[in-house]
């Protein structure tokens, strides 16, 4: 009865893991469009901010930065190449929280890593798992393993 009852729950929410995925796509590209404009609306700013971090090669890392989170927007929110450009913005939110954010401990409210946290943690399932059924990715590639 518990294993019928666990397959049974489990095969109506199977049915939900696309949906999800685009939901968690589609939210985390929007996260990532303010920061990414305004990157590009004062880049000269973002490289200085970039060099007084100690972050070498500050213009091209900002013009870097700006490049893969506004690819990123456009990308995730298309599901198309997304375990790819997940990686790159891994990386990016790993050195947001290096030389941002972990001096401010977790909290969000205080500035904290826990933000950038949670969006390496969607990038790392969208790595793991692609960007589902409802994605450029599956029509174009076919399903994902």
């Amino acid at each position: 009865m518990l294993q019928t009852t666990h397959k049974f729950i489990k095969d109506i929410l199977t049915n939900f893991q696309s949906t999800s995925l685009l939901f968690a796509r589609l939210i985390i590209a929007y996260g990532f469009y303010e920061p990414a404009i305004n990157k590009w609306k004062d880049i000269d700013g973002i490289a200085t901010w970039f060099g007084s971090l100690g972050i070498p090669f500050p213009t091209l890392n900002a013009y870097m930065a700006a490049t893969t989170e506004l690819l990123g927007v456009l990308l995730l929110t298309l599901g198309l190449f997304t375990r790819l450009i997940s990686i790159p913005l891994i990386v990016t939110m790993i050195v947001a929280i290096a030389t941002v954010h972990f001096a401010h401990g977790f909290s969000a409210g205080d500035n904290g890593f826990e933000i950038p946290l949670y969006y390496m943690l969607f990038l790392f399932i969208f790595t793991a798992h692609g960007a589902g059924k409802y994605s450029l990715d599956h029509l174009i590639f076919g399903k994902e393993k």
